[in-house]
């Protein structure tokens, strides 16, 4: 049982950290490839374009520069990142494919209809597109779902005309050349690590969320492995005293069981990475969708060895190993000889244990507002994890108590009995539902956490997704023929057109939008003031999304800082789903600040039951792939298909630490059943049938879950509290209310109770099947 504990607390922890350590290669593979990681760009300006034209003056100009053009190229429901780079100039970019530099290779990739390069999954999804006749090369080294073809290839594929995404500047520029601000005024540095595309930075929270739910189930299963080598030092009471007795000494004895917890640690460690491994490469494709979906990250599906998380993993095994048996040893080495055989001074130790774990809840307790002080995400994990752990060491105080109230109240022979050896097994199932409460707290805080999220979520997109169709065009000129096809065949073309620009000094997005009554009447608006349209339409005042308005401390009333000058914030609206700042103004104000932003997106108010045909029509009439014109039940339906699969893996994680628990309890009650004969033969040479003694015995394990699942309903809301007030705020910006589910509640206490019963019925049926020769055994023997 201490290899099991080891191995599944291993195999939980190991595997997110593969996880992570997958997505992470992922963005330094890209970074490093697409020379975005290493090397400074020119971006343009908020409002601003940047042509092929500023990439030749620049050449003229003497600055070495090299084109990249980046989009998405949606097939379906699913996206893959198209990246275009010069390969003649691309200056500490690495060779889009291996036979770039070869002439016939070269002509090849910059001729249309060209030649891209992909791994095999991303070719593999490309296969049914239409690339005008592009050639695919597999190449294993490809960034995760990323097309790499020449910038006049990208350009047409992604409609861009001459327009480009960036130009990367080498580390080494010729002397004497002009600045940029008279060779390229409308174009701004930006330096490696800097602007919203580095994924690393978008997803560091997400990354952050998985490694805090590891090690929670780290913790729970490491809670087998202190059962164990507590019940295991337990059992050996006799050979401990038997050894002194001969004259081994205390310190090689102590030093030969430290080497027996190392080998057996490395040895579970071992196999908990290959579990992990296992766990990880079944996960990973969600994960994968998941910060594809959800912020535009793309990250291999696949599932490579990598050093640093099984070093990881063999450390924490040798960490959870030591940190379990430290308690053991030391009241081992502190036990006077003659005591070592005997079960009183123990049990006086385990009555001392209950108190300091009394005192170090009250610690824990009083970290948790010091925490919140200091604020910020890790402090929040923090602060919850200082909770969650006085929780779990107040439970056994709190069963003790409960129990030593039952024995005031206890009626009969067989009633008193049956509490004093509950309070009894109490000290060797503590673990255990210590970790099965934190399985159904994680459970209960997370399930409130993503049932409040889920259903503000769908109506927060009933609100957000008013228009019945969605148009995305391939060419300005496109979008202006559409909407002027639109007038006479829809009820509203409302454009929504948008920018890049710093917000609060973070990168953002500005929208415009024209005054309807669409945004009047479904718009999710947290706060504004008196006439909020109007101003906004007027071009005197702005919207921000909650996320800017928390993280920049922004209030009504307060002044943003926007191209062409400030404009007060007039009201502040929910934006679920997205971690970045958001702003939206009037569409003239927009148009006037924006010169340049694409204006190829609108959406349109039909009736409903005419949406279907008027979408046909106008793929129909411009050709238009069927991608570009999305329906409203079609967008939600994909909104609400990446939130499931963003909180997929932290489900699964809570499935695994649930069933972990059981294996807990399972593992203390088969333990405790080998050693507990002596207080349960009088008993039935009293005249208590073993049968009887089986039931009472499955009895006690369902009364302890029930009280540590009652237990943990608090405990668990407590959890959801903080990680909807706090961790979500210090994560994503969002606040979300709190929505208790009495079904979720009373379908974990369900669980807890069959999770018991699992775990209780073998122990009973060893008992109830027993033979009186080892009862009577006991009697005989000396203990």
């Amino acid at each position: 049982m201490l290899l099991a504990g080891l191995m599944l607390a291993t195999a939980l922890w190991s595997g997110v950290q593969a996880i992570n350590a997958e997505a992470r290669a992922s963005y330094a593979t890209a970074a490093s490839r697409l020379g975005t990681g290493a090397l400074a760009r020119l971006q343009p300006a908020p409002g601003s374009v940047l042509t092929t034209g500023d990439h030749v003056r620049l050449r003229r100009a003497g600055w070495l520069v090299s084109p990249v053009a980046e989009g998405q190229l949606r097939l379906g429901g699913a996206r893959v990142s198209v990246m275009g780079i010069e390969p003649v100039t691309r200056l500490g970019l690495a060779s889009a494919g291996g036979g770039v530099g070869e002439t016939e290779e070269l002509l090849r990739f910059i001729t249309p209809p060209g030649l891209g390069y992909a791994n095999a999954e991303t070719a593999a999804a490309l296969e049914s597109a239409d690339l005008g006749g592009l050639t695919i090369r597999l190449d294993p080294d490809a960034p995760a779902n990323t097309l790499i073809v020449d910038i006049g290839i990208a350009q047409s594929l992604l409609r861009l005309e001459d327009r480009l995404t960036a130009l990367i500047l080498a580390e080494d520029q010729p002397v004497g050349l002009p600045p940029l601000t008279e060779a390229a005024p409308h174009l701004v540095r930006v330096e490696p690590g800097q602007g919203s595309t580095d994924p690393s930075a978008l997803t560091r929270s997400f990354h952050l969320n998985l490694t805090a739910f590891a090690l929670l189930s780290f913790i729970v299963g490491l809670f087998i492995t202190q059962s164990a080598v507590g019940l295991a030092f337990e059992q050996r009471r006799p050979m401990l005293r038997t050894l002194r007795a001969l004259g081994v000494a205390r310190a090689e004895v102590m030093a030969l069981m430290a080497a027996e917890l190392a080998i057996a640690a490395l040895v579970a460690g071992a196999a908990g990475i290959v579990l992990g491994w296992a766990m990880a490469a079944a996960l990973m494709p969600g994960v994968a969708a998941t910060l594809s979906g959800l912020y535009g990250a793309e990250v291999s599906g696949a599932l490579a060895l990598r050093p640093g998380w099984v070093a990881s993993g063999l450390a924490m095994a040798l960490a959870g190993t030591a940190l379990a048996g430290a308690r053991g040893l030391a009241q081992t080495a502190r036990m006077p000889l003659l005591a070592a055989g005997q079960a009183a001074p123990w049990a006086e130790a385990t009555a001392r244990g209950l108190r300091r774990q009394a005192l170090a809840a009250a610690v824990l307790i009083a970290g948790v507002p010091l925490c919140l002080a200091v604020g910020g995400l890790v402090a929040g994990f923090a602060a919850l994890a200082c909770g969650l752990l006085a929780a779990a060491l107040l439970l056994p105080v709190a069963l003790d108590a409960a129990l030593r109230l039952a024995a005031k109240l206890a009626r009969g022979v067989l009633t008193g009995w049956f509490v004093a050896d509950t309070r009894q097994q109490l000290g060797g199932l503590s673990l255990a539902l210590m970790a099965l409460m934190l399985a159904l707290a994680a459970n209960i805080g997370v399930g409130t956490m993503v049932g409040s999220f889920r259903a503000t979520f769908t109506g927060w997109l009933d609100q957000r997704l008013a228009a019945e169709l969605y148009v995305t065009a391939r060419t300005e000129p496109e979008a202006a023929a559409i909407r002027v096809w639109l007038g006479e065949r829809a009820d509203a073309v409302l454009p929504i057109w948008n920018a890049e620009a710093p917000l609060a000094d973070q990168p953002g997005r500005v929208y415009g939008f024209i005054d309807h009554a669409t945004y009047r009447e479904s718009w999710p608006m947290l706060s504004a003031e008196p006439g909020v349209w109007e101003r906004v339409a007027q071009g005197e005042a702005a919207l921000v999304n909650e996320q800017l308005a928390r993280r920049a401390e922004l209030r009504l009333g307060d002044p943003l800082d926007l191209p062409g000058g400030p404009l007060p914030i007039a009201g502040i609206y929910s934006d679920y789903g997205n971690p970045n700042p958001q702003a939206m103004i009037g569409l003239d104000a927009f148009t006037a600040r924006f010169p340049g932003a694409p204006r190829l997106y609108q959406a349109v108010r039909v009736p409903p039951e005419d949406a279907a045909g008027l979408a046909e029509a106008m793929r129909d009439e411009f050709d238009l792939p069927a991608s570009a014109v999305v329906d409203q039940d079609r967008a939600k339906r994909v909104s609400l298909q990446i939130f499931d699969r963003t909180f997929a893996v932290t489900a699964a994680l809570n499935v695994l630490t649930l069933a972990v628990a059981g294996i807990a309890l399972l593992t203390g009650l088969l333990t405790l059943a080998s050693i507990r004969l002596p207080q349960l033969a009088p008993v039935w040479a009293a005249g208590i049938p073993r049968a009887r003694l089986a039931r009472l015995d499955l009895a006690r394990t369902l009364i302890l879950a029930l009280a540590t699942a009652v237990y943990a309903v608090p405990v668990g809301l407590g959890l959801a509290w903080m990680l909807l007030t706090v961790i979500n705020v210090e994560a994503f910006g969002w606040r979300l209310p709190m929505l208790v589910s009495p079904d979720l509640l009373a379908r974990l206490g369900v669980a807890a109770l069959l999770t018991a019963l699992a775990a209780g019925s073998l122990p009973a049926l060893r008992l109830a099947r027993i033979t009186p020769g080892k009862l009577l055994r006991v009697f005989a023997d000396e203990r």
